[in-house]
């Protein structure tokens, strides 16, 4: 068995802060409560969680921007703590949004940069700054101000950065967000085409298909706590099964809600209101259940509506999310 590319073991992190009346009262947050997580080399790893979870937290103790508070996490089998500077050379990181590119000079003036930073040779940084611009699509735009350039334009220059000096490992913090469609599908494609070149890549998103379509497994995290890890497959069954099945009426009375409880192979039941209308929604798993016997479980309502789909990354992840804080 090969040494896995990220361990972490019982990492917590607490902030201390102050506020009140001239900050006399101390404020104690634990961002991260005992994370235990284990990444494989290549895989492409998905970390999920609400606004606060802890998620940017454990990618920056990750790659060795933040310690944590007790707990330890290795990387590539480096200590993440003891030894940073070892590690550094050996990773990459590429944060959403726009800060980290330097936009009055061009970006192949970026790169050279960078290259200096990493410790590229001198002697391959040209060459290595045409391949990552051919890579990421920039090729034609090496040499206009960064800018000039787009939202999208400007993502992939940070993964040109964050790829350039050929790290084993990538951390991906929110590599889509705010990018128009078509941008966010030419960034998926380049993340895809790291993993197929051997790369590891810890990537974490709030957009669900895009952690589904791009992610081997994936790990929910919730108030500091991981609070599940699987392959997509594997999250569904856990929430219950691959099959929803929404049912939408007015008015369901208890004792119909109990009925359907009792019928075999619904694992769940969540109740939401559309102004008069209510709807079901039913996790169960593939082959169980007839949408027959739902609908004869609440008698003759000639405006049910029933309708089934596949489980998706969103509802597994609601029902973690909604699980945990309840």
């Amino acid at each position: 068995m090969s040494e896995p590319a990220i361990l972490v073991q019982q990492v917590r992190r607490v902030y201390q802060s102050r506020k009140g009346f001239l900050f006399q009262e101390k404020v104690r947050t634990e961002a991260l409560k005992g994370v235990d997580l284990e990444v494989a080399p290549g895989e492409l790893f998905g970390l999920l969680g609400p606004n606060g979870a802890g998620k940017t937290t454990l990618v920056k103790i990750l790659s060795t921007l933040l310690l944590p508070t007790s707990g330890t996490a290795k990387v590539l089998g480096v200590d993440v703590a003891k030894e940073p500077r070892r590690l550094r050379p050996r990773i990459g990181l590429v944060l959403g949004g726009e800060r980290g590119l330097y936009n009055r000079i061009s970006a192949r003036e970026n790169l050279r940069y960078f290259a200096d930073l990493y410790g590229v040779p001198a002697g391959r940084q040209a060459e290595r700054i045409r391949s990552v611009l051919d890579t990421v699509g920039l090729a034609e735009a090496a040499d206009r101000r960064v800018e000039e350039f787009s939202r999208g334009m400007k993502q992939k220059l940070h993964l040109a950065r964050g790829i350039l000096h050929e790290p084993e490992l990538l951390f991906l913090d929110e590599p889509t967000i705010g990018l128009d469609p078509k941008s966010a599908r030419d960034m998926r494609q380049l993340i895809r085409e790291q993993v197929a070149g051997g790369v590891t890549v810890l990537l974490t998103s709030h957009y669900m298909f895009e952690a589904e379509e791009l992610c081997h497994r994936i790990a929910v995290l919730s108030k500091g706590k991981i609070v599940a890890r699987d392959t997509v497959a594997g999250l569904r069954r856990l929430v219950g099964g691959d099959r929803t099945l929404e049912v939408e009426g007015y008015g369901f009375e208890d004792l119909e809600l109990e009925k359907l409880r009792r019928l075999s192979g619904v694992s769940r039941i969540v109740t939401e209101e559309f102004g008069p209308k209510q709807r079901l929604t039913l996790r169960v798993p593939t082959g169980d259940l007839a949408l027959e016997e739902v609908r004869s479980a609440l008698g003759s309502r000639a405006e049910l509506e029933i309708r089934e789909r596949r489980t998706t990354l969103e509802d597994v992840y609601l029902d973690l999310v909604e699980e945990e804080a309840s």
